[in-house]
């Protein structure tokens, strides 16, 4: 199944939004983190404890850490760890990287029993607040100084995850899929209104309607190339309908001065039924031949259209086929319904399309019963016959070229073929259905003169 260009927008662009949004989601978590906000803050005031129990004075009254299970304990659990011991005669004891700052303002805090210094003082608010505290140890009164940073909390990480994906990432998610989903479809139709043109022009194309170019001037920008391929394909596809016209032309011409010397042949041989049958056979050639030419001069005099007067034409033919007819086997009908009904069109085509109808009634009508030949407005000539009339399944196939009905029919196949060219030429149509005295009845609507013009 095909689908359409903006299902295949949708199905791209929804995933699409869901993965930026899912590394919109990480950045935001790991921003968080590396602010400081998702890690736990370890407990100073243990780790305070730790050192009272550990720090003791040397023989030369130093302070010195004791190496004591819990501290040793501490250094492992905490890589970090940095701590700075000072006494009030200016004694100090550090372990780990101070910081320069703190290991300032230690003397000046000196007065201060407990306090916790915030980072944001010293323009670094990532790290976590230092805890100062005097306490007294078995080396005296002491000023400890400590921070450390804890590992990422995986509560506050998930419950951080929870919020920004609630409050940011899953409205934004629906937002901006509701508006893919409304904003695509219009996209898409603007985008490509210039293909509605291209398709209206594309109708037009027909082997009556040649020369037409699909614009390129609406086109979007990726699809220019695809069109300007098929005005060339269109191009040699003219070029190449006009050779096979010419061709034909040429061959139909070439066959005329054979067949009229061959016609004049027999019939200066002696009478006789073969000479007859022969003269039957190359009558029929000649038609051909004369139908082969009758479509190229009207391609070339369409723009000589006239007003023709269809109930006198019908008249003409009527008066010439009617000894036809009646050496056939038929009675020749006339009737109009209005003394004068008009169409555009060329004169000697329409006659032509008109003789080509009661020739084949005359052909296939069982050579029995009334050849009728019936003019109505706006612009129609309808000829039906009494025969056995044409069966459904081939009624559109009778008016392609040597189609036969009957294989054995002596017939070309060309004429209801010349009907249908002649009908199409002039803006109309012809169509056949079962005759109310059950034979066959073809009906050649054309354009009245008012809408021609």
């Amino acid at each position: 199944m095909t689908r359409s260009l903006r299902s295949r927008l949708l199905l791209g662009l929804v995933p699409l939004q869901a993965a930026l949004l899912a590394l919109l989601l990480l950045v935001v978590i790991g921003t968080l983190w590396q602010a400081g906000f998702l890690l736990a803050p370890r407990d100073e005031d243990h780790v305070i404890d730790i050192v009272q129990r550990a720090v003791a004075r040397d023989g030369s009254g130093r302070l010195v850490l004791q190496p004591t299970d819990e501290l040793q304990r501490l250094r492992s659990e905490i890589p970090d760890l940095w701590l700075l011991v000072r006494d009030s005669q200016g004694g100090s004891l550090s372990e780990g990287a101070v910081p320069p700052d703190m290991a300032q303002i230690g003397a000046a805090l000196d007065h201060i029993s407990q306090a916790r210094l915030g980072w944001q003082l010293f323009d670094d608010p990532r790290k976590a607040p230092v805890r100062l505290k005097r306490i007294d140890t078995a080396a005296g009164n002491l000023q400890i100084l400590t921070a450390t940073q804890g590992d990422l909390s995986g509560r506050k990480a998930l419950l951080a995850t929870i919020l920004v994906f609630l409050g940011l990432a899953l409205p934004g998610f629906l937002l901006m899929t509701l508006a893919t989903f409304i904003a695509t479809p219009i996209v898409v139709r603007r985008a490509l209104a210039g293909l509605s043109l291209v398709a209206d022009q594309a109708r037009q194309i027909d082997t009556h309607q040649r020369g037409v170019r699909l614009a390129l001037t609406h086109v979007p920008a990726e699809i220019v190339q695809l069109v300007a391929t098929i005005n060339d394909a269109l191009s040699r596809l003219d070029d190449g309908y006009a050779r096979h016209q010419r061709f034909v032309a040429d061959a139909a011409h070439e066959l005329r001065t054979p067949i009229a010397i061959l016609n004049t042949r027999l019939e200066a041989m002696p009478p006789s039924s073969e000479r007859t049958r022969l003269l039957e056979d190359v009558a029929r050639l000649a038609t051909l031949a004369d139908q082969l030419l009758d479509i190229q001069r009207l391609e070339q005099n369409r723009n000589s259209f006239a007003p023709v007067d269809l109930v006198a034409l019908a008249q003409r033919v009527a008066a010439d086929l009617a000894p036809l007819a009646i050496a056939g086997g038929y009675e020749l009908a006339f009737n109009a319904e209005a003394d004068r009904i008009e169409c555009c069109g060329d004169a000697n085509a329409l006659e032509r399309a008109v003789i080509n109808l009661v020739q084949n009634a005359i052909q296939h009508g069982g050579r029995q019963g009334t050849i009728s030949i019936c003019v109505t407005p706006p612009a129609i000539i309808e000829v039906s016959d009494q025969g056995t009339g044409i069966p459904p399944e081939h009624r559109a196939l009778i008016f392609e070229p040597f189609y036969r009905l009957h294989p054995l029919n002596r017939g070309a196949g060309l004429g209801l073929n010349l009907v249908r060219e002649i009908a199409h030429l002039h803006g109309g149509s012809i169509t056949v259905f079962d005759a109310p005295s059950k034979g066959a009845c073809f009906r050649l609507s054309l354009r009245p003169i008012q809408a021609a013009r």
